[in-house]
């Protein structure tokens, strides 16, 4: 793991000057605001679009009030954590993990919340991207006297926020790419056959990251060979997602699980121009599917266009479940950010059996780096490995 490091930031004066002193953090600094990060966490899966945000307050070197952002368009972190300090928040070190906000949104603005609540100093992890703060927020908390201090664990908190922050610079969701295969590389036999190479402690783990991303995506051929559900059966989830299918010549049967289900869980089924004027298309609108038009690029559809037609849309997480030639292409194009490998104890072997990522690849290895930012951990016999391929 790398070592946590201070993204120095200089759009003013000023703010250069307070990510200098940032530095001076103490060991207490770095306790409070590793809660605060924690605290944040928690509304993953709840708060997207909204990025996740947490707060602690503390007076006389103790926390008087904590919270965060709990669910979209409800109270933010800055506001839970006042209501528990109640007066104790006078004179208090606030410790977010984002810039308060500076505007009228769906709350009012958390920055109005701590002057009037007479705060003395505010420690920010980072600044925050969205255009209707970005800086100002901070420019208000010191104009009404108020010490603040930016980039304790900025590191940590860009991490944490990776997909909000791509939807609002980039303008389009985070990328992860999900498999589970055998430890000589197969997500399938040469048959086709691959359920279940994975455990089922790691089948739950999966049904969990499905359960908190806005969108899971699949090419027509997994449709037609395993006429998936990509739902989220095995954990609870904590909001739905639609199913997306890569289908250029429109090949999506009507018998297909996800067709069937379209009307009781959104299906968008990407296909080209020319197919969303044909018959099928409209018995598949019919079904309740909606065709999602983009034109063709390279050996398949124009992924960066459907990233952002999906951004547009709000999307924050997307997940590429399969199957070994979707995950290439989102690979090959550069358009993957996280990577959820499954790596199981089992060795399948033959020539015919698909690898995950079944694009074109480099040519050579030094065009293939060693990932810096990755863990590891068990999953029942197998091992759950996730790598950040895009830092912020």
């Amino acid at each position: 793991m790398h070592k946590p490091t201070l993204l120095m930031e200089s759009d003013s004066p000023g703010l250069r000057l307070s990510y200098l002193m940032a530095r001076n953090f103490t060991n207490d600094d770095e306790r409070f605001m590793a809660r605060a990060l924690a605290l944040a966490a928690r509304g993953q899966g709840y708060v997207e679009p909204n990025p996740m945000v947490g707060c602690v307050i503390v007076r006389g070197g103790r926390i008087v009030g904590e919270g965060y952002h709990r669910r979209f368009g409800g109270p933010h972190a800055e506001v839970h954590a006042l209501q528990a300090a109640g007066p104790r928040a006078k004179g208090a070190t606030v410790y977010v993990t984002l810039e308060p906000c500076a505007h009228h949104g769906k709350t009012p603005p958390c920055v109005d919340a701590l002057v009037a609540a007479g705060v003395k100093r505010v420690f920010a992890a980072m600044r925050d991207p969205f255009g209707k703060v970005c800086g100002r927020g901070f420019r208000r908390l010191r104009a009404a006297g108020i010490d603040v201090r930016v980039g304790l664990h900025e590191r940590q908190a860009r991490l944490l926020n990776a997909p909000y922050m791509m939807l609002h610079r980039a303008g389009r969701p985070w990328v992860i790419l999900k498999w589970a295969q055998s430890l000589d590389g197969r997500i399938a036999t040469q048959t086709g056959d691959s359920q279940w190479i994975s455990s089922p402690q790691s089948r739950r783990r999966a049904h969990q990251l499905r359960g908190r991303v806005d969108a899971v995506v699949v090419g027509v051929n997994t449709v037609l060979a395993d006429n998936p559900r990509l739902d989220c059966r095995m954990a609870k989830p904590k909001r739905i997602a639609s199913r997306v299918v890569l289908d250029p010549t429109l090949r999506t049967p009507l018998s297909a699980y996800l067709v069937r289900t379209a009307k009781q869980v959104p299906l968008l089924i990407v296909t080209s121009p020319s197919s969303v004027r044909t018959a099928k298309a409209d018995i598949l609108r019919l079904h309740g599917a909606e065709l999602v038009p983009v034109r063709k690029r390279g050996h398949g559809l124009d992924l960066p266009r459907l990233l952002q037609e999906l951004g547009r849309r709000g999307m924050t997480n997307i997940m590429i479940e399969g199957g070994g030639k979707t995950l290439g292409l989102f690979h090959d194009a550069g358009l993957a950010d996280e990577v959820v490998a499954f790596i199981c104890p089992r060795l399948i072997g033959g020539r015919g059996a698909p690898s995950p990522l079944n694009g074109c690849g480099p040519a050579k290895i030094s065009e293939s780096p060693i990932i810096g930012n990755w863990t590891a951990a068990r999953s029942g016999p197998d091992y759950r490995f996730r790598l950040v391929l895009h830092e912020p």
